[in-house]
């Protein structure tokens, strides 16, 4: 493999030599030389074109000529650049006036700029296509600082999940054109409920830590901040189709009809993604769909926005155990039994089925060059199931009566059960923005109702116990109302100085009745009012070097399975940053230094309830020490390296644990699931025109799945290495260009495990009278090397 990728490199690299081409790059700036992103670029008189980075740079390879650029924002021409290109040039580029793109306004009030007091990383849409393939996008950021992702199938289709700085995915804050997505019980993201969501985003941001105000479950690790396909002005299609290892195939169509009378545009994606998964019967079979209606004219945007996905996916959560991650990597102990023979067989339907959709509307006006508003409405209606088969199940426990035959009572049967989600959810979010030369205001107020219903029905019983069809062997309500208010301002002080302060107040509701899933009755009537303050400065050292500061609160509710546990506490975090950011023609580089302290911190045990999701206790007093490092650094012409290291401690302080019937203090110990060390490497090489060539390696170091330092716990280290191949064809007949995409995942065929589960019981039976503690643990194996292939056509 190594010898084929020199020998292809060398191929292409004496191709380029006849070619004869040179670079043209450079970065656009305003009149503070901040870097402008999303400014179109064309070659005047062609239709070849490109637009700005995240940092305001763009790059062409173009052949020895005059060229015209045109730069442009929005569609309205600024500025023409006449350069004679007879060897690599690099352009300087300032735009006297820049306006803010309508579209951009959706995630303004929870979005912060790039020289703002907060730890953020940006990604756009062009950066996603290179490796968007059908993986979801835990996976597609997986390269990000701080940043791990794993799992289930072991493929990163179906279900998959984000860590950021050691903090899970329900601790993550998401938001949809500024609309919540994480489940407002309990607090998780199900990326699984929208696949292929990446090909309809324009853009993201990561935002490490508090981060700014955000609309949901307050941010405890990271927000992360998505907004949909733009409006385009041009009509375009596209049609793409992927393939690769385990009969993974991703296949989508999209559309754009560009802005027809000058203010409607229509546009959409339909997708459908299915594979048989790494780990034994992990298959998923998925489908989405993205439809966008639009009317834009110079001041007025509104968007209607309909998106939605089904998923089927063989449950695949069981993990395995040491002995069977050594002998049987992909064993999948879901829906095993044994029939009547004493045969070991699978059922075959033991699935999660579930149906999501959300229906968005969006209207933003701008009244003058400093007045703009956003309105935004939302409605969420999810429903579906997981199915079990269960063997051997007690009557009492589903409500069956028992069965005399012939003097023998009968009060256990085989049966096939399924346990229902069915929500519906409701947002309304209205901001206003004030903005000029030196101030940056943005405030609002956002509220959401949830109503969630929770019950459980048998489908088929081997004896049925006098039960009826459709009959709910459990039933359970909740209900969640919240609303947020707050202000957020950046004051430009003078050239070096601005100053960052939000403030926010959010209000939460929750209430329950009924029966949890085992049948416990479980009634919630909490009320929480949190003031989240956050503040920050930043100081313009020289156009090249930036610092900041800031500190944030943050506080949160429990979820819905913490009141399940008896958990009624909210918890709070305290978060201070320090930062240096570095910006010239070469490079671009990011420092932070953080201390996270947290009270009540609710901490994953490392054990799972029988749905699979993950049980929490509180810690009491915790907290998170690192330092973050990324970078963007162009080598030399055509090459790029983005390296980022996280370094980091997480401790509960004094933390108490029950061991062998007694209350044990271990003092300090590693919070679960937060490895010391996570580290990213990107190398991008681009030989010739239209052809990138991507190396991405990630290291993560040890973890403990649980919090009492046990061996048994530890997850070990892991080094995984990428190979990315993106290459387009243009100025071809019928189509506008075809890209052609190929990944290799753990391209040195490393057998390793990125997640698993620990737990701890109590056991009394080999001494009666004396309890003694004893551990266990489970494991997710993740795939060997694997490829996907993928071809899209462009119209």
């Amino acid at each position: 493999m190594k010898n084929a990728i020199f020998y292809l490199t060398c191929l292409l690299l004496s191709n380029y030599i006849a070619a004869q081409e040179f670079q043209l790059s450079g970065t656009v700036t305003d009149q503070k030389s901040q870097p402008i992103p999303n400014v179109t670029i064309l070659i005047k008189g062609t239709s070849t074109g490109t637009q700005t980075n995240e940092d305001g740079k763009f790059s062409f390879y173009l052949e020895k000529e005059t060229y015209t650029l045109v730069f442009s924002y929005q569609g309205t021409d600024r500025k023409e650049v006449v350069v004679d290109l007879i060897k690599d040039n690099e352009l300087d580029i300032q735009l006297e006036e820049i306006l803010e793109k309508l579209d951009e306004v959706l995630v303004k009030s929870v979005r912060v700029e790039a020289d703002s007091p907060i730890t953020h990383s940006n990604v756009s849409k062009e950066e996603i296509a290179t490796r968007n393939l059908g993986q979801d996008i835990p996976i597609l950021l997986n390269y990000l600082p701080g940043v791990v992702s794993t799992t289930d199938a072991g493929t990163g289709v179906g279900y998959t999940y984000i860590r950021v700085r050691g903090s899970d995915a329900s601790r993550v804050n998401v938001t949809l054109n500024g609309i919540p997505f994480n489940d407002a019980e309990s607090q998780g993201t199900f990326w699984v409920n929208l696949p292929d969501f990446a090909s309809s985003v324009e853009n993201l941001q990561l935002q490490r830590g508090v981060g700014t105000s955000t609309n949901g479950s307050g941010a405890f690790g990271a927000s992360l901040n998505l907004l949909t396909d733009a409006v385009s002005e041009t009509a375009s299609g596209e049609i793409s189709n992927s393939f690769g290892s385990f009969g993974t195939r991703r296949h989508n169509v999209k559309f754009s009809t560009g802005i027809l009378n000058d203010h409607i545009e229509i546009a959409g994606r339909l997708s459908a993604i299915a594979s048989d998964g790494y780990v034994d019967r992990a298959s998923s079979d998925l489908k989405s769909y993205f439809l966008q209606g639009s009317y834009i004219d110079d001041t007025t945007l509104i968007k209607a926005v309909a998106f939605g996905g089904h998923e089927i996916t063989y449950q695949s959560w069981f993990g395995i155990d040491q002995t069977t991650l050594e002998n049987d990597r992909t064993f999948n102990p879901a829906g095993q039994y044994t029939d009547a023979d004493g045969n070991t067989r699978f059922y075959d339907n033991e699935v999660d089925n579930y149906k999501q959709d959300h229906y968005q509307l969006h209207w933003n006006q701008k009244y003058t060059n400093n007045w703009s508003t956003n309105l935004g409405l939302n409605y969420t209606y999810g429903r579906g199931f997981f199915e079990q088969f269960k063997e051997d199940e007690d009557f009492a426990d589903y409500d069956f009566t028992p069965i005399v035959i012939g003097g023998e009572t009968i009060n256990t049967t085989d049966l096939i059960r399924r346990r229902w989600l069915d929500n519906d959810f409701y947002v309304i979010n209205a901001t206003a923005n004030y903005k000029d030369n030196n101030l940056d205001v943005d405030f609002g107020a956002f509220y959401s109702f949830y109503d969630g219903d929770h019950f459980g029905e048998v489908i088929w019983a081997q004896n049925a116990g006098g039960s009826e069809i459709r009959d709910n062997y459990y039933f359970g309500n909740g209900k969640k109302d919240e609303f947020t208010i707050f202000g957020k301002t950046t004051y430009r002080i003078n050239d070096q100085w601005s100053a960052f302060l939000d403030l926010q107040g959010r209000f939460v509701g929750y209430e329950t009745t009924g029966d949890t899933s085992d049948r416990v009755p479980l009634e919630v009537d909490e009320k929480y009012d949190f003031f989240n303050p956050k503040l920050g400065a930043t100081f313009h050292v020289n156009k090249t070097n930036h610092l900041y500061a800031s500190y944030a609160r943050a506080n949160r509710e429990p979820r819905r399975s913490d009141f399940e546990n008896g958990i009624n506490t909210a918890e709070r975090l305290n978060d201070i940053e320090l930062g240096w950011r570095f910006t010239n023609k070469k490079a671009v580089i990011n420092a932070n230094l953080y201390y996270m302290w947290y009270k009540d911190q609710l901490v994953l045990t490392g054990a799972l309830d029988d749905v699979g999701a993950p049980i929490r206790a509180t810690s009491g007093e915790s907290y998170r020490l690192g330092i973050e490092i990324d970078a963007d650094i162009a080598l030399w012409d055509r090459f790029i390296i983005k390296p980022n290291l996280a370094i980091s401690s997480n401790k509960n302080k004094d933390f108490v644990t029950s061991k062998d019937g007694s209350l044990v203090n271990l003092g300090d110990t590693n919070i679960s699931y937060s490895p010391n060390i996570v580290l990213g490497n990107m190398l991008i090489y681009q030989p010739i025109k239209n052809l990138q060539l991507g190396f991405l390696s990630k290291f993560v170091g040890e973890q403990y799945m649980g919090n009492i330092d046990s061996k048994a716990s530890k997850l070990d280290s892991f080094f995984t290495n990428d190979l990315n191949i993106v290459y387009e064809i243009k100025n071809i007949p019928v189509f506008k260009s075809i890209v052609l995409t190929g990944l290799v995942n753990n391209v040195f065929d490393l057998e390793y495990v990125s997640n698993g589960f620990f737990f701890t019981f109590d056991d009394d039976f080999t001494n009666p009278g004396t309890i003694i503690t004893r551990e266990g643990a489970g494991f997710y194996p993740q795939a060997g090397i694997n490829f996907l292939l993928g071809a899209t056509l462009k119209f």
